[in-house]
Protein backbone atom coordinates (compact mmCIF):
# COMPACT_ATOMS: atom_id res chain seq x y z
CA UNK A 1 0.00 0.00 0.00
CA UNK A 2 1.31 3.44 -0.99
CA UNK A 3 -0.18 6.47 0.72
CA UNK A 4 -2.20 8.84 -1.49
CA UNK A 5 -0.21 11.94 -2.35
CA UNK A 6 -2.64 14.20 -0.47
CA UNK A 7 -2.46 12.28 2.82
CA UNK A 8 -0.68 14.19 5.60
CA UNK A 9 1.40 11.94 7.82
CA UNK A 10 0.34 13.07 11.30
CA UNK A 11 -1.12 11.61 14.45
CA UNK A 12 -4.92 11.87 14.66
CA UNK A 13 -6.65 13.15 17.76
CA UNK A 14 -8.10 10.50 20.11
CA UNK A 15 -11.84 9.97 19.86
CA UNK A 16 -12.11 8.89 23.49
CA UNK A 17 -14.96 10.46 25.51
CA UNK A 18 -14.22 12.15 28.82
CA UNK A 19 -14.87 9.58 31.58
CA UNK A 20 -16.61 12.28 33.63
CA UNK A 21 -19.34 12.39 30.99
CA UNK A 22 -20.32 8.73 31.42
CA UNK A 23 -23.48 7.83 33.37
CA UNK A 24 -23.12 7.20 37.10
CA UNK A 25 -23.42 3.62 38.32
CA UNK A 26 -22.88 1.94 41.70
CA UNK A 27 -19.97 -0.47 41.85
CA UNK A 28 -19.29 -3.42 44.11
CA UNK A 29 -15.63 -4.47 44.38
CA UNK A 30 -14.99 -8.20 44.78
CA UNK A 31 -11.60 -8.89 46.42
CA UNK A 32 -9.90 -5.75 47.81
CA UNK A 33 -6.32 -6.39 46.66
CA UNK A 34 -3.80 -4.02 45.12
CA UNK A 35 -5.49 -3.62 41.76
CA UNK A 36 -8.84 -2.99 43.45
CA UNK A 37 -7.25 0.00 45.18
CA UNK A 38 -6.29 1.48 41.80
CA UNK A 39 -9.81 0.87 40.48
CA UNK A 40 -11.58 2.41 43.48
CA UNK A 41 -9.38 5.51 43.27
CA UNK A 42 -10.00 5.83 39.51
CA UNK A 43 -13.77 5.58 39.96
CA UNK A 44 -13.78 8.19 42.73
CA UNK A 45 -11.48 10.69 41.03
CA UNK A 46 -12.21 10.22 37.36
CA UNK A 47 -15.89 9.27 36.96
CA UNK A 48 -19.33 10.20 38.23
CA UNK A 49 -19.83 6.64 39.50
CA UNK A 50 -19.12 5.40 43.01
CA UNK A 51 -18.03 2.25 44.80
CA UNK A 52 -20.82 1.52 47.27
CA UNK A 53 -19.78 -1.92 48.53
CA UNK A 54 -16.76 -4.19 48.86
CA UNK A 55 -16.61 -7.90 49.54
CA UNK A 56 -13.85 -10.10 50.92
CA UNK A 57 -13.56 -13.46 52.64
CA UNK A 58 -12.23 -11.40 55.53
CA UNK A 59 -14.72 -8.90 56.99
CA UNK A 60 -11.82 -7.03 58.57
CA UNK A 61 -10.04 -6.69 55.22
CA UNK A 62 -13.24 -5.51 53.56
CA UNK A 63 -13.79 -2.96 56.32
CA UNK A 64 -10.25 -1.61 56.00
CA UNK A 65 -10.81 -1.10 52.26
CA UNK A 66 -14.19 0.52 52.89
CA UNK A 67 -12.68 2.88 55.46
CA UNK A 68 -9.88 3.87 53.09
CA UNK A 69 -12.24 4.81 50.25
CA UNK A 70 -15.32 5.94 52.18
CA UNK A 71 -17.41 2.98 51.00
CA UNK A 72 -20.76 2.49 52.68
CA UNK A 73 -20.82 -1.31 53.09
CA UNK A 74 -18.17 -3.93 53.76
CA UNK A 75 -19.28 -7.53 53.21
CA UNK A 76 -17.52 -10.51 54.78
CA UNK A 77 -18.29 -12.79 51.82
CA UNK A 78 -18.45 -12.56 48.06
CA UNK A 79 -21.95 -14.00 48.14
CA UNK A 80 -23.18 -11.09 50.26
CA UNK A 81 -21.51 -8.59 47.93
CA UNK A 82 -23.15 -9.86 44.74
CA UNK A 83 -26.52 -10.06 46.52
CA UNK A 84 -26.32 -6.40 47.64
CA UNK A 85 -29.38 -4.70 46.06
CA UNK A 86 -27.58 -1.34 45.83
CA UNK A 87 -24.80 -2.73 43.61
CA UNK A 88 -25.40 -2.13 39.89
CA UNK A 89 -22.24 -3.92 38.68
CA UNK A 90 -19.44 -6.03 40.13
CA UNK A 91 -15.72 -5.55 39.50
CA UNK A 92 -13.85 -8.85 39.92
CA UNK A 93 -10.31 -8.18 41.18
CA UNK A 94 -9.36 -11.60 42.55
CA UNK A 95 -6.39 -13.69 41.29
CA UNK A 96 -6.62 -15.15 37.76
CA UNK A 97 -7.39 -18.58 39.16
CA UNK A 98 -10.63 -17.27 40.67
CA UNK A 99 -11.94 -15.09 37.83
CA UNK A 100 -14.22 -17.73 36.32
CA UNK A 101 -15.89 -18.67 39.61
CA UNK A 102 -16.29 -15.10 40.82
CA UNK A 103 -17.62 -13.85 37.50
CA UNK A 104 -20.16 -16.69 37.45
CA UNK A 105 -21.12 -15.86 41.04
CA UNK A 106 -21.94 -12.30 40.02
CA UNK A 107 -23.78 -13.39 36.87
CA UNK A 108 -25.86 -15.92 38.79
CA UNK A 109 -26.88 -13.07 41.11
CA UNK A 110 -28.00 -11.08 38.07
CA UNK A 111 -25.15 -8.59 38.20
CA UNK A 112 -23.26 -7.26 35.17
CA UNK A 113 -19.56 -7.85 35.66
CA UNK A 114 -16.21 -6.27 34.81
CA UNK A 115 -13.52 -8.97 35.07
CA UNK A 116 -9.91 -7.99 35.61
CA UNK A 117 -7.45 -9.16 32.98
CA UNK A 118 -6.45 -11.79 32.20
CA UNK A 119 -10.16 -12.61 31.86
CA UNK A 120 -9.72 -16.22 33.01
CA UNK A 121 -7.10 -18.96 33.10
CA UNK A 122 -8.08 -20.29 29.68
CA UNK A 123 -10.32 -19.75 26.69
CA UNK A 124 -12.57 -22.59 27.91
CA UNK A 125 -13.20 -20.75 31.18
CA UNK A 126 -13.76 -17.49 29.29
CA UNK A 127 -16.37 -19.13 27.05
CA UNK A 128 -18.18 -20.44 30.12
CA UNK A 129 -18.41 -16.94 31.63
CA UNK A 130 -19.49 -15.34 28.36
CA UNK A 131 -22.14 -18.00 27.77
CA UNK A 132 -23.54 -17.51 31.26
CA UNK A 133 -23.75 -13.74 30.75
CA UNK A 134 -25.41 -14.20 27.37
CA UNK A 135 -27.94 -16.54 28.92
CA UNK A 136 -28.88 -13.94 31.51
CA UNK A 137 -28.72 -11.01 29.08
CA UNK A 138 -26.00 -9.30 31.12
CA UNK A 139 -23.09 -7.05 30.22
CA UNK A 140 -19.67 -8.59 30.79
CA UNK A 141 -16.37 -6.96 29.87
CA UNK A 142 -12.69 -7.68 30.33
CA UNK A 143 -10.89 -4.99 32.31
CA UNK A 144 -7.96 -4.70 29.91
CA UNK A 145 -7.59 -1.05 30.84
CA UNK A 146 -5.12 -0.13 28.08
CA UNK A 147 -7.70 -0.73 25.35
CA UNK A 148 -9.85 2.12 26.64
CA UNK A 149 -7.08 4.74 26.89
CA UNK A 150 -6.83 7.68 24.48
CA UNK A 151 -3.44 6.74 23.06
CA UNK A 152 -4.70 3.24 22.14
CA UNK A 153 -7.48 4.93 20.18
CA UNK A 154 -4.78 6.85 18.29
CA UNK A 155 -3.07 3.52 17.51
CA UNK A 156 -6.34 2.09 16.19
CA UNK A 157 -7.02 5.22 14.16
CA UNK A 158 -3.52 5.22 12.60
CA UNK A 159 -3.87 1.57 11.57
CA UNK A 160 -7.46 1.93 10.32
CA UNK A 161 -6.53 4.97 8.22
CA UNK A 162 -3.64 3.10 6.61
CA UNK A 163 -1.11 5.76 7.61
CA UNK A 164 1.60 3.14 8.08
CA UNK A 165 0.97 1.44 4.75
CA UNK A 166 0.89 -2.35 4.77
CA UNK A 167 1.61 -3.68 8.26
CA UNK A 168 4.86 -5.59 8.43
CA UNK A 169 5.79 -6.03 12.08
CA UNK A 170 4.61 -5.35 15.61
CA UNK A 171 7.04 -5.42 18.51
CA UNK A 172 5.93 -5.24 22.14
CA UNK A 173 7.57 -6.30 25.39
CA UNK A 174 6.62 -6.29 29.04
CA UNK A 175 9.15 -7.24 31.64
CA UNK A 176 9.20 -6.45 35.34
CA UNK A 177 11.55 -7.79 37.98
CA UNK A 178 8.87 -9.56 40.03
CA UNK A 179 10.50 -12.98 40.52
CA UNK A 180 11.67 -14.53 42.76
CA UNK A 181 11.29 -11.69 45.25
CA UNK A 182 7.97 -10.24 44.10
CA UNK A 183 4.38 -11.16 44.94
CA UNK A 184 4.09 -14.80 46.03
CA UNK A 185 1.04 -15.39 43.81
CA UNK A 186 3.22 -15.06 40.69
CA UNK A 187 5.14 -18.18 41.69
CA UNK A 188 2.12 -20.34 42.46
CA UNK A 189 0.56 -22.58 39.78
CA UNK A 190 -2.64 -22.91 41.82
CA UNK A 191 -3.13 -19.13 41.47
CA UNK A 192 -2.35 -19.23 37.72
CA UNK A 193 0.95 -17.49 38.38
CA UNK A 194 3.74 -16.74 35.92
CA UNK A 195 4.58 -13.90 33.59
CA UNK A 196 2.11 -14.65 30.78
CA UNK A 197 -1.28 -13.94 32.34
CA UNK A 198 0.03 -11.04 34.41
CA UNK A 199 2.44 -9.32 32.01
CA UNK A 200 2.30 -11.07 28.65
CA UNK A 201 -1.39 -10.32 28.28
CA UNK A 202 -0.42 -6.70 27.51
CA UNK A 203 1.72 -7.32 24.40
CA UNK A 204 -0.62 -10.11 23.26
CA UNK A 205 -3.64 -7.82 23.55
CA UNK A 206 -1.76 -4.97 21.85
CA UNK A 207 -0.91 -7.21 18.89
CA UNK A 208 -4.57 -8.20 18.73
CA UNK A 209 -5.57 -4.53 18.49
CA UNK A 210 -3.21 -4.03 15.55
CA UNK A 211 -3.21 -7.38 13.72
CA UNK A 212 -6.49 -8.97 14.74
CA UNK A 213 -6.91 -12.74 14.92
CA UNK A 214 -3.57 -14.54 14.55
CA UNK A 215 -3.24 -17.21 11.89
CA UNK A 216 -0.36 -18.85 13.74
CA UNK A 217 1.26 -18.69 17.18
CA UNK A 218 4.79 -19.87 18.01
CA UNK A 219 6.37 -19.62 21.45
CA UNK A 220 9.36 -20.57 23.55
CA UNK A 221 9.70 -20.00 27.25
CA UNK A 222 11.57 -20.59 30.47
CA UNK A 223 9.77 -22.12 33.45
CA UNK A 224 10.36 -21.78 37.17
CA UNK A 225 10.97 -24.79 39.40
CA UNK A 226 7.24 -24.81 40.22
CA UNK A 227 6.26 -24.93 36.55
CA UNK A 228 4.98 -21.43 35.84
CA UNK A 229 6.53 -19.31 33.10
CA UNK A 230 9.30 -16.90 34.04
CA UNK A 231 9.74 -15.65 30.46
CA UNK A 232 8.14 -16.18 27.06
CA UNK A 233 8.85 -15.07 23.52
CA UNK A 234 5.88 -15.24 21.16
CA UNK A 235 5.56 -14.82 17.39
CA UNK A 236 2.11 -14.32 15.91
CA UNK A 237 1.16 -13.99 12.24
CA UNK A 238 -1.75 -11.75 11.29
CA UNK A 239 -4.20 -12.45 8.49
CA UNK A 240 -2.65 -9.67 6.42
CA UNK A 241 0.81 -11.16 6.67
CA UNK A 242 2.22 -8.90 9.39
CA UNK A 243 4.13 -10.52 12.22
CA UNK A 244 4.12 -9.75 15.93
CA UNK A 245 7.19 -10.38 18.10
CA UNK A 246 6.07 -10.27 21.71
CA UNK A 247 8.02 -10.90 24.88
CA UNK A 248 7.26 -11.03 28.58
CA UNK A 249 9.29 -11.82 31.65
CA UNK A 250 8.98 -11.51 35.40
CA UNK A 251 12.73 -12.07 35.88
CA UNK A 252 14.02 -8.76 34.51
CA UNK A 253 12.97 -5.18 33.82
CA UNK A 254 12.69 -4.52 30.08
CA UNK A 255 11.95 -1.29 28.15
CA UNK A 256 8.20 -2.09 27.95
CA UNK A 257 7.92 -0.29 24.63
CA UNK A 258 6.04 -1.09 21.43
CA UNK A 259 6.44 -0.43 17.70
CA UNK A 260 4.04 -0.88 14.78
CA UNK A 261 5.98 -0.86 11.51
CA UNK A 262 4.51 -0.59 8.03
CA UNK A 263 5.75 -0.10 4.50
CA UNK A 264 5.23 3.68 4.68
CA UNK A 265 5.88 4.62 8.32
CA UNK A 266 6.15 3.33 11.84
CA UNK A 267 4.46 4.22 15.11
CA UNK A 268 6.53 4.08 18.30
CA UNK A 269 5.09 3.86 21.81
CA UNK A 270 7.51 4.73 24.57
CA UNK A 271 7.86 2.94 27.89
CA UNK A 272 5.49 1.90 29.34
CA UNK A 273 3.43 1.39 26.19
CA UNK A 274 0.28 0.13 27.93
CA UNK A 275 -0.09 3.14 30.28
CA UNK A 276 -1.44 6.64 29.62
CA UNK A 277 2.07 8.00 30.24
CA UNK A 278 3.35 6.47 27.01
CA UNK A 279 4.30 9.00 24.34
CA UNK A 280 3.71 8.43 20.61
CA UNK A 281 6.07 9.09 17.70
CA UNK A 282 5.22 8.78 14.01
CA UNK A 283 8.32 8.13 11.90
CA UNK A 284 8.40 8.20 8.10
CA UNK A 285 10.27 5.88 5.74
CA UNK A 286 13.34 8.13 5.82
CA UNK A 287 13.55 7.78 9.61
CA UNK A 288 12.35 11.32 10.33
CA UNK A 289 10.00 11.95 13.25
CA UNK A 290 7.08 13.71 11.54
CA UNK A 291 4.76 13.95 14.55
CA UNK A 292 4.85 13.13 18.23
CA UNK A 293 2.64 13.42 21.28
CA UNK A 294 3.48 13.29 24.96
CA UNK A 295 1.55 11.00 27.26
CA UNK A 296 -0.08 11.74 30.57
CA UNK A 297 -3.50 12.49 31.99
CA UNK A 298 -5.07 15.47 33.78
CA UNK A 299 -5.06 15.41 37.58
CA UNK A 300 -8.78 14.53 37.64
CA UNK A 301 -8.34 11.28 35.69
CA UNK A 302 -6.70 7.92 36.25
CA UNK A 303 -5.94 5.18 33.75
CA UNK A 304 -8.67 2.91 35.12
CA UNK A 305 -11.22 5.72 34.85
CA UNK A 306 -11.62 5.00 31.14
CA UNK A 307 -12.59 1.33 31.50
CA UNK A 308 -15.00 2.12 34.33
CA UNK A 309 -16.63 4.86 32.25
CA UNK A 310 -16.89 2.64 29.16
CA UNK A 311 -18.60 -0.06 31.21
CA UNK A 312 -21.05 2.50 32.61
CA UNK A 313 -21.87 3.76 29.10
CA UNK A 314 -22.55 0.25 27.80
CA UNK A 315 -24.60 -0.66 30.86
CA UNK A 316 -26.75 2.46 30.53
CA UNK A 317 -27.28 1.68 26.84
CA UNK A 318 -28.46 -1.86 27.62
CA UNK A 319 -25.57 -3.44 25.71
CA UNK A 320 -23.85 -6.72 26.52
CA UNK A 321 -20.30 -5.99 25.36
CA UNK A 322 -18.00 -3.13 24.44
CA UNK A 323 -16.72 -2.56 20.89
CA UNK A 324 -13.40 -1.53 22.43
CA UNK A 325 -13.00 -4.89 24.18
CA UNK A 326 -15.47 -7.20 22.43
CA UNK A 327 -15.99 -10.75 23.57
CA UNK A 328 -14.36 -12.05 20.39
CA UNK A 329 -11.16 -10.18 21.24
CA UNK A 330 -11.16 -11.53 24.79
CA UNK A 331 -11.43 -15.05 23.37
CA UNK A 332 -8.69 -14.41 20.78
CA UNK A 333 -6.30 -13.23 23.47
CA UNK A 334 -7.11 -16.20 25.71
CA UNK A 335 -6.72 -18.63 22.80
CA UNK A 336 -3.33 -17.13 21.96
CA UNK A 337 -2.17 -17.49 25.55
CA UNK A 338 -3.51 -21.06 25.64
CA UNK A 339 -1.34 -21.81 22.59
CA UNK A 340 1.68 -20.24 24.29
CA UNK A 341 1.14 -22.33 27.41
CA UNK A 342 0.78 -25.53 25.38
CA UNK A 343 4.06 -24.85 23.60
CA UNK A 344 5.98 -23.82 26.72
CA UNK A 345 4.57 -26.54 28.98
CA UNK A 346 2.63 -24.48 31.52
CA UNK A 347 -0.30 -26.40 33.01
CA UNK A 348 -2.39 -25.13 35.92
CA UNK A 349 -3.81 -27.50 38.53
CA UNK A 350 -7.08 -29.08 37.46
CA UNK A 351 -6.52 -28.65 33.72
Amino acid sequence: MTLPIDVTLQLPEPRTPDPHDAPAIRWGVLAPGGIAHAFADAVAVGTESSVVAVGSRSKERAQDFADEFGIARAHGSYEDLVADPDVDAVYVASPHSEHRDHALLAIEAGKPVLVEKAFARSAAEAREVLAAAEGRGLLVMEAMWSRFLPHYDVVRHVVEAGLLGDLVAVYADHGQHLYPDGPARLSQPELAGGALLDLGVYPVSFADVVLGAPESVSAVGTLTDLGVDASSTIIVTGAGGGHGVLTCTMAAATPCSAVVAGTEARLELSSTFYTPGSSLRLVNRAGDVVDERDGGLPDDLRGFSYEAAEFARRLAAGERESPLMPHAATLRVMETMDAVRRQTGVVYPGE
